[in-house]
């Protein structure tokens, strides 16, 4: 049985030319697209077909914006990177020396002493009997030396005068030597007995701030306790303890043993902001195998008190200063399978992959040791869309400002670019 619907042929012989026709509209909208450098509506520059794929920037010839900047002959600073963290300079767990009952505390939870501040006393009333005893048992026996000298001087001049016979006098002076040992050792009970009423009054060993109370008044404390009463730290000055690969130790060793003093700085945990200024104080004496780092201190006045104990900090250590080098941004050095490399500018406005040796980093500046000149011009802004030979256009802020997507990818140097 035959269709007989009007024009039902016509539509699938049709059909074919309808997606002959979509496909060529999308590949015409991928052309326009890509050879206008991916802006809609602009169309980039013409001019000779430079290298790389023609269907990417820099291929059709159309000159690709980008940011520069001149290397220089400048001055920079070694600084080495660390985390630290800070410790305090004194750390005191207070603890009673005799056992006895708290019976008085004298301090609030995380005030400041000062070396000697009385914190708590324990009952004195057992030592005091203590002393007392002892104090009385000196007296007897000094009594009964004085008894033995006196008797010892008659037998001596009783035995002048041949009324007694020698053997008497050595054995009374034997006794008074016994008396005189006595007297030593009565001293020392004595001197033992008020030692221990004095422990019964708890003291702050160093200047510090106290932390919380470990034991309530009332309870019966003791010399054996692990624990103690309170915590004191020191933290006028406070240090800083961080590690540094073993491959910078010489050099700081070197400046540390002449007797340099390293300056040291230490910034938040965001390493934005910087709390505080202080200097080297001390180097460990062997490298950790685990780690292969090698562990300093640094030391801090704290004045303000803005560093605080087990607090994380990034540390930056000043080895040297006012070095004469080659400089260029950080955002200029890229990193591919053979090192590190910039995107130089030629004359006529063209890049060339230069490969450079880095060196120092000093905050957004990088010291070139080799591979670059003073005073050649490198990319720092859109090497996303380079090639050796690239033709490029010099944006300047205030043009990208005008023109906020004449720079499209043009991120700062990653350090993941390789070169083609």
């Amino acid at each position: 049985m035959s269709d007989s619907r009007p024009g039902t042929g016509r539509r699938r012989i049709a059909r074919p030319w309808w997606w002959m026709l979509c496909i060529v509209l999308v590949a015409a909208a991928a052309y326009w697209y890509f050879g206008s450098g991916g802006q809609p509506g602009q169309s980039g520059p013409t001019g000779p077909a430079g290298p790389g794929n023609p269907f990417m920037p820099g291929g059709m010839g159309a000159a690709v914006p980008v940011r520069v900047a001149p290397s220089q002959d400048s001055k920079i600073d070694i600084v080495y990177r660390a985390i630290g963290t800070v410790t305090a300079y004194n750390t005191v767990t207070v603890r009673s020396r005799v056992d006895g009952e708290l019976q008085e505390i004298f301090f609030e939870e995380g005030q400041k002493v000062k070396q000697g501040d009385l914190l708590a006393r324990i009952d004195p009333r057992p030592y005091q009997v203590q002393l007392d005893q002892a104090l009385g048992q000196q007296k007897q026996n000094q009594a009964q030396l004085e008894n033995a000298q006196r008797d010892l001087q008659r037998y001596q001049l009783l035995f002048k005068q041949n009324s007694i016979a020698k053997q008497q006098v050595d054995a009374q002076a034997a006794l008074v030597q016994q008396y005189l040992g006595s007297k030593k050792s009565d001293q020392a009970a004595v001197d033992d007995a008020r030692l221990q009423l004095g422990f019964t009054e708890i003291t702050a060993p160093i200047d510090g701030r106290l932390g919380l109370r470990q034991i309530d008044q009332g309870n019966l404390i003791s010399s054996s306790g692990t624990d103690g009463l309170v915590v004191l730290t020191q933290t006028q000055p406070i240090s800083v303890v961080f590690t540094l690969p073993q491959a910078r130790v010489p050099e700081v060793l070197e400046q540390f043993r002449q007797g340099i003093k390293l300056e040291v700085d230490v910034y938040d945990s965001g390493d934005t902001r910087k709390l505080a200024t202080g200097e080297l104080e001390s180097v460990d004496n062997q490298i950790d195998i685990a780690t292969g780092t090698l562990k300093l201190k640094a030391r801090f006045p704290n004045q303000d008190e803005t560093l605080f104990p087990n607090q994380f900090v990034n540390v930056r250590v000043k080895v040297r200063t006012g070095l004469p080098a080659i400089v260029i941004p950080a955002a200029a050095v890229q990193q591919g399978s053979q090192g590190a490399f910039v995107y130089a500018l030629a004359e006529d406005d063209t890049v060339r992959i230069q490969r450079i040796a880095t060196g120092t980093v000093d905050g957004d500046r990088v010291a070139v040791e080799s591979g670059l000149e003073a005073g050649v011009r490198v990319v720092t802004e859109g090497v996303d869309r380079l090639r050796e030979g690239a033709k490029v256009e010099i944006v300047t802020g205030e043009e990208q400002a005008a023109r906020p997507a004449a720079v499209p990818g043009g991120r700062r140097g990653s350090g993941v670019r390789s070169p083609h």
